[in-house]
């Protein structure tokens, strides 16, 4: 299998591409390093600098190289700047990302794998696990500007064969640590927790003790990157093998309270995070959990790391090792 392969210098582009890499196929990414970082780009990659609107670039890309297929991961993530700055998440992750798939079709490149977000069904107030079927209810823009595009694809659909992976919460690091996140602002709780761990913060700051949950603070259900990083090799196979549209979510199926987090995190470190609360976050929602059989049923694959401990351990692992090496 042959991958034109976005966001591979991001966090989860870049342990999908190990995931494709470390089971034979081939994978050429795209990235502009405006998030993204090289260090987290896989040698035996083939890297190419460029804007997902660069229609010249990728065509040229696409016309040079035999691809079997697109994974779409490059976009803007953070809830909270969506807020501020709503045009600049739809103009990237909604506007670019149509521009992209219709350069890609333009030079025959039909088939698609697309990186959306759970933040897609925003809160549910019943108990019950989000299945595919739960009404949309985004509460901000990110997570509009994903469902955007989603219908981009629903709405095209004689023009592509595409699955769309619905993310839960994405935390811990390659078992390797040939990747784990970077970034300039750390917006995810495992990420801030593990910089806490080391060092780099004193505390971490909860947003939200007032919810509608049995502690007050906000629910999860985190899937570690690598188990969803070999979802996306699975699914690749998938689609290639079936030619079948179709959308999946990606999580355990298990919840997760900050306070649950927190003090999973100390019963591994010892009591070495201290936390303070602070009001909500605009857009965060109350609770988010996956119910997973739709995609257990499609593809062969069983989760391999489907431990709070092991998704915080290996995520402080790789904060400890990227740490090391600034100093």
């Amino acid at each position: 299998m042959n991958v034109l392969l976005t966001g591979g210098a991001g966090y989860i582009g870049s342990h999908a591409a190990l995931s494709l890499l470390d089971r034979g196929h081939d994978v050429h990414i795209i990235d502009n390093l405006s998030t993204g970082s090289e260090i987290l780009i896989p040698k035996n990659a083939k890297f190419t600098n460029c804007n997902i609107n660069n229609e010249n670039k990728i065509s040229n890309l696409i016309k040079s190289d035999k691809f079997d297929l697109l994974m779409h991961f490059a976009g803007f993530i953070q809830v909270e700047e969506s807020v501020q700055q709503p045009e600049k998440y739809f103009e990237n992750n909604t506007n670019n990302a149509i521009k992209l798939f219709n350069t890609c079709k333009n030079n025959g490149l039909n088939n698609i794998v697309f990186s959306s977000t759970a933040a897609a069904y925003g809160s549910v107030s019943n108990n019950e696990l989000i299945d595919e079927n739960t009404n949309l209810n985004p509460q901000n823009p990110y997570a509009e500007s994903k469902i955007r595009t989603e219908r981009f694809l629903f709405e095209n659909k004689d023009d592509f064969k595409f699955i769309i992976l619905r993310y839960f919460n994405v935390a811990g690091a390659d078992k390797k640590l040939r990747s784990g996140q970077i970034s300039k602002k750390s917006t995810h709780l495992i990420k801030i927790l593990s910089e806490v761990v080391v060092g780099k913060r004193d505390q971490i700051e909860i947003f939200g003790n007032d919810y509608n949950t049995p502690d007050g603070t906000a629910i999860r259900d985190y899937i570690h990157v690598s188990d969803l990083a070999d979802i996306h090799t699975e699914i690749a196979n998938y689609l290639l093998e079936n030619l079948e549209s179709n959308l999946f979510n990606c999580g355990y199926g298990n919840g997760f309270s900050v306070l649950d987090v927190i003090n999973a995190a100390n019963n591994i470190y010892k009591n070495k995070i201290i936390y303070k609360f602070s009001k909500r976050r605009d857009g965060d929602v109350e609770k988010l959990i996956s119910s997973n059989s739709k995609i257990l049923k499609h593809i062969d694959w069983k989760p391999k790391y489907n431990d709070l401990e092991e998704i915080i351990n290996s995520s402080v692992m790789w904060e400890e090792k990227i740490n090391a090496s600034n100093t």
